[in-house]
This record gives structure tokens, sequence and C-alpha cells, in this order.
């Protein structure tokens, strides 16, 4: 069987950061070569009628070789990968030629992530100035011609702070400076998915009772760029109502035969799918001693642990096990039940362990 792209993402070098809200998660850096990336590509390639290619799953350009990854990824794909609106900030406020390389490839926003003022935002960053990294990089992009594009977490903790992200672009006059280079400014407020990192904010996760402290200048912002009628639509339902729903819902789903091929590899060259998270209850197999056919396989006969369950388990069951019935925590229902996947995964491990 042959898909008509394949898209793999190898952590060559790892990430600066450890994001609160991180779904890939937390592992130590690997230091992968050249020779890794290709062969990884070519493990790949005869089952792929094009093929995609990145150097990375978590920051991008982190390495001081970024120019020459990002030219061996479109040597190496038949399908170009594309730049998108990430880019490594930890680079852009330590590298001066680093803006300019972007815009050369036709990059108009970059991606800032906030949680409210300095302190908070160094704290779900997971490193001490992250938040001044971020204000150079404000500055290093306008200076070059793209448009910071600003997306501010919200959960207990953050939402009385966010009236600090509506100063900050006030203050340093956004949207007149994106004007100034004829891009129109973005910002938008979310929770994200509860999975990976994030799984364990689910104690301080937003409630509907939350959604009245985001500042109306940032519910505008968010509103327009999901292009929804209200801030409410963005954030989603409570959990208890998606719960009453799917208590009645006895369906399965198989994932694997409707899944992208587009997968993420590890340092270790352990590979899940980008349908869930990085993490073991996902794991398709080791690409050094299974093999690109075998992984390959294992997806589409929904093998993963997760995949399994979700393919035989009815919703009923995983939100009667790992829902909560009173909560009026905000939910996509598609992440919700991503959500109740995970956790339903998590507490059969704990107790085949325990047996």
């Amino acid at each position: 069987m042959k898909y008509d792209n394949i898209l793999i993402a190898l952590d060559m070098l790892g990430c600066p950061n450890r994001c609160c809200h991180c779904f890939v998660g937390w592992r130590p850096n690997p230091k992968l070569s050249e020779n890794d990336l290709i062969s990884t590509a070519e493990a790949f390639r005869p089952f792929a009628e094009t093929l995609t290619v990145y150097d990375w799953n978590r920051e991008p350009d982190f390495g001081d070789d970024y120019k020459e990854k990002w030219e061996l990824c479109n040597k190496l794909s038949s399908k170009l990968p594309e730049h998108y609106e990430l880019a490594s900030v930890w680079r852009l406020a330590r590298d001066e030629g680093y803006a300019l390389w972007l815009k050369s490839l036709d990059v108009k926003y970059v991606q800032l992530t906030l949680f409210g003022g300095e302190e908070l935002t160094d704290y779900f960053t997971g490193r001490k100035g992250a938040y001044q990294d971020i204000l150079k990089a404000i500055d290093v992009l306008l200076e070059n011609g793209i448009a910071p594009r600003i997306q501010a977490f919200v959960n207990k903790t953050t939402a009385p702070e966010l009236v600090k992200v509506a100063e900050l672009i006030d203050r340093l006059e956004l949207e007149k400076r994106c004007e100034a280079i004829g891009i129109p400014f973005v910002c938008f407020v979310h929770q994200g998915s509860c999975d990976g990192e994030a799984e364990k904010l689910y104690s301080v996760w937003i409630t509907s009772d939350d959604v009245e402290k985001i500042p109306e200048k940032l519910a505008q912002y968010t509103v327009r760029h999901f292009k929804k009628q209200s801030i409410q639509e963005v954030l989603g339902r409570e959990e208890r109502e998606i719960y009453s729903e799917l208590i009645n819902d006895h369906t399965t789903e198989s994932l694997g035969t409707t899944a992208p091929a587009v997968f993420y590899i590890d340092g270790e060259f352990n590979v899940t799918p980008n349908i869930g998270v990085p993490a073991r209850q996902w794991f398709l197999g080791n690409l050094r001693e299974d093999g690109a056919g075998e992984i390959l396989s294992r997806l589409a006969g929904d093998q993963s642990r997760a995949q399994h369950i979700r393919a035989t388990v009815p919703l009923s069951e995983l939100v009667k096990v790992c829902g909560a019935p009173d909560s009026k925590r905000l939910f996509d229902r598609e992440d919700y039940i991503e959500y109740l996947l995970n956790r339903y995964c998590q507490r059969q491990e704990i107790q085949g362990e325990l047996l």
C-alpha cells in the first residue's frame, strides 16, 4: 500500500523550552545527525507517492545549522515542506540574520505565545527569560517586515493576567506597526487541548465562569481570527454538557483507516501518528527495530493502544470512566474525546501495572 503523501517530523535537536501546554511533551534533547534524517526519509520513501520531511517536531530552527537543515529537508522531500507561522523565538532574540532568512521564505507571520505578564509567561514556557525574548522577537520581526501573531493561553491561573497581554499590544502599538508593513495584526485567546503536558492543567482548566475575565479587546481579536460569532463559541461547551451527550453515544471509531500519514519521530526513533500525543499509548513502534512498513501497517490496523481502545470501547464507556458529569470546564467536543481517550489509556496502564 502506498500513501499519497507521507509527512515525517524527526526531533533532531529538541527544544529550549519546557512549555506547560506542549502536546509533544517533555523529554531530553537529542542530538541526531544528518545521516539520521536521511535514513529516516529513505525508510518511508518506498511507501509514499510524495514525501515531506521536517527536521524538528518541537522548536523549529533550534540548531545553528538551520539553513543547511532546511535545504536538506527540501532535497529529501518530493512535496516540499512549508515554514508556516512557526519559528524559533529563542533564535529570533539571538540571531541577527534569522528573521531576514524567514522573510526570504515568504513567512508573513510568526506566532508568539503569552500567558499574561513576564512571570507567568516564563513559568508556563518553562524558561526564565522567555518573555524578554518575545519582546525582542516582536521588534526584530517587524523590522524585517514580518508580523507577530499573538496567541494567549487562558486558564484559571492566566485569565486574571490576560489584561497584561492587551496592555502590551497597546503599549507596543502592534496594530499600527503591523499596518505599517502591510499585514493585519492578529491575536487570539484559547485554552488549547487538554493533552500532553497540558493534561496536567486540568485542575485549572478554564470554566464558563472565567470567560468574562477575558478582556473585551482580546475577545474581539479572537472572534475575528476564528470567524466565530462569540468568544464562547471559540472556547467550546461545558464538560457536563458534552458528558450528557456522550454517555448515550455507544459508537466507536477506527482512527487508522482515515488518518493522514503524518508521523512524529523522537530522538530514539519511536514513532507516533499526529492523531494523538507522542506518548506510549500512541506508539506505533520503533523505526530502527520495526521498519516503516510495519509502522504503516500498525497505523492502518489501529494497533497502537489508543487506536485499539477508540476502535473497540464505546464513547459512553470512555466518558463514564473518565468524564466529570458536573464539570463546567470548556472543551471542543473532539478535543474532549481525545482527553477521555488518553485518560482511559493511562488508567488501563496503571491497572495493568497493579495486577
